[in-house]
This record gives structure tokens, C-alpha cells and sequence, in this order.
């Protein structure tokens, strides 16, 4: 049977990052992960203390490079290994770690045009959040946007307001959206980062996020799963007082209904998540990241469903 998924050249039956840097690029792409030392608003004490309650000490960075090696060294200690594999790859420098449009603009420029020079490096990956843009910031981004293949990756996690004043986000829905437009207004690639399985939400509440989203005008989203690690607030929550873990079958089945739900010119970034085993209390299903995926194309697949199936305005 052939796969009625428009954007894809595989069993995938929704956009996958994959299927857009190749049609893009037209060769392999590879994200490298930095750590540039940048900190967070929501640590230092400008919006809030303590930074979100499921963040590790590295801010989300735990895959990115090695803070203590600068950022040539962590740079290319990953693009050699993938030269090994994929000799002709191209590259896209993603500053991860905590929040990375929060420091002077020059050094900003500094660190992001550092990586830009480096051969084989066809664009960059800056992830932030919406309260953390100032107006010259934006300002060089639009420029930036016209030499290279920009994307800005925003983290908002929910649009339910109890819960993000649970996970101590500090900033508003409000703030969310007016940054999506300043971003889309200059013509620069937005991805969105959001969390399923946060404490005390539904499945409804998950899936009102992905229909929110659905009608702004971004170009991809991040689905990640909440996992809880030692060493955080949020640990310490669920020992202390345990709420529900949601199952791998019922996050499968989250994940498909929201797919359902989006456009299907929106590129899934990541549909699961990557916790350090080391810290993970739970959940501990989230280890096998594959068999997480396969189980979401089986489940679109029996359903015979894809991405954007349940929108009035996408082919049936």
C-alpha cells in the first residue's frame, strides 16, 4: 500500500526533519549541539530563580557540547565523527544549552559567526525562549536570516497557564505568541518546543496545545516527553508527592492524535525525548527511543491516518 503522506519518501507517515533537510539541502545534514555558557532569565533571577522544574544544571543541554571546551573544540569533535560515516554531510550549528539569544549582542555575533565560517556549515539552530529576544537582537537575526539558513527555536511546553506556572516557566502565552509574529514578520524559521505528559495535564489539554500552535505561523515543532531526573525540582515533586506518569501506549497514542491535528507542511523536529539514563527516575520506557518511534508509524498505520488527517483543508 502506498503511503498517502504527501511529505514523505518513506513509511513515515508525517514530516519528518529528515525528508526536509534532504529536499532542502539535497544532502545529509546534521545538527551539531553547542554549549556556548550562556545562562537563563529564569535562573539569574531577571524573570525568575531556579529555572524550569524539570531542567537539569545544564538547561536542557545535556546532549550538547562540553561547556569547559570551547565551542571549535565541541564543533568539531562532532563533525569528525560524522565525516567518518557521511563524508560529504552538511552542517548546522544548534546552540542548545539554557538559553542562547541571552547575552550581549556581541558576543552573540561572535559565537554565532564562529560557526557559520566553519566549512560544511549551512545554517544555524539557536534555541531560546519568547521573553528573551531584545529588539536589537531581533534586529541582527533578520540580517543574520539573509546569509544563512536561520531557525529560532522557542520553548513554550503548554499553553495551559496553571501548568506553566507550575513548571515555573515565567512568561505568558501572550509573550509566546507576540514573539512567533516578530520572528515570522522578518521571514525567519520558527520551531516550537513543547512537553507532553507534564504534570496534571490531559490528554485533551496536550492536544489543545497542538491545535493552538496548528493555527500560528511556524514551521516546526519539538514533542518532547516529560522525563523526571534526579537532581531537580521536579524530582523532588514526584517523590514527594507522585503524580501519573503517562504510559508509552498512551503517549503513542497523544502523539498520533496530535499529528493528526497538524498541518502537514509542519516539521516534526522530535517526537520523543533523550533523558541521561543516569538521572532518569522515570519514565523508564523512554530509554528505548526507536521502539517509541516504531510503535507511533505502527499506530498511524493501523489507523490509516497521517499528519493533518483530522483538518477539513488536507486531502482525504
Amino acid at each position: 500500500m502506498n503511503n498517502p503522506f504527501l511529505y514523505s519518501d518513506t513509511n513515515k507517515r508525517y514530516h519528518t526533519l529528515d525528508y526536509f533537510y534532504k529536499h532542502k539541502f539535497h544532502s545529509k545534514v546534521f545538527k551539531i549541539s553547542l554549549n556556548a555558557g550562556f545562562t537563563c532569565p529564569n535562573i539569574d533571577g531577571t524573570v525568575g530563580t531556579g529555572g524550569c522544574i524539570y531542567c537539569s544544571n545544564l538547561g536542557s543541554g545535556d546532549y550538547a557540547g562540553n561547556v569547559k571546551d570551547d565551542l571549535l573544540t565541541q564543533f568539531n569533535q562532532v563533525k569528525k565523527t560524522m565525516l567518518k560515516k557521511w563524508p560529504s554531510s552538511k552542517y548546522i550549528g544548534y546552540f542548545q544549552a539554557h538559553t542562547n539569544t541571552y547575552a550581549p549582542l556581541e558576543t552573540l555575533k561572535q559565537d554565532y559567526e564562529l560557526i557559520l565560517a566553519q566549512e560544511g556549515v549551512v545554517g544555524l539552530s539557536i534555541a531560546t525562549r519568547p521573553d528573551a529576544i531584545s529588539d536589537a537582537c531581533l534586529d541582527y537575526l533578520e540580517e543574520l536570516n539573509k546569509k544563512t539558513f536561520l531557525t529560532i527555536e522557542l520553548g513554550l511546553q503548554t499553553i495551559h497557564d496553571e501548568t506553566s506556572k507550575l513548571i515555573n516557566r515565567c512568561h505568558t502565552l501572550e509573550c509566546f505568541h507576540d514573539m512567533v509574529y516578530k520572528l515570522h514578520n522578518r521571514g525567519i524559521h520558527i520551531v516550537v518546543h513543547i512537553i507532553n505528559g507534564l504534570p496534571y495535564e490531559t490528554k485533551e489539554m496536550m492536544i489543545e496545545t497542538i491545535k493552538y500552535l496548528n493555527n500560528l505561523p511556524i514551521d516546526g515543532i519539538k514533542i518532547h516527553m516529560l522525563h523526571v531526573l534526579e537532581h531537580t525540582k521536579l524530582g523532588l515533586l514526584y517523590k514527594v508527592k507522585p503524580f501519573h506518569i503517562i504510559t508509552r501506549e498512551e503517549y503513542v497514542n497523544i502523539v498520533c492524535d496530535q499529528l493528526e491535528n497538524l498541518r502537514p507542511e509542519i516539521v516534526m523536529h522530535r517526537m520523543t525525548g533523550d533523558p541521561n539514563p543516569n538521572e532518569l527516575i522515570e519514565p523508564k520506557w523512554l530509554l528505548k527511543k526507536f521502539g517509541v518511534l516504531n510503535e507511533i508509524d505502527k499506530e498511524l498505520a493501523r489507523r490509516n491516518t497521517y499528519q493533518g488527517y483530522a483538518l477539513k483543508n488536507y486531502p482525504q
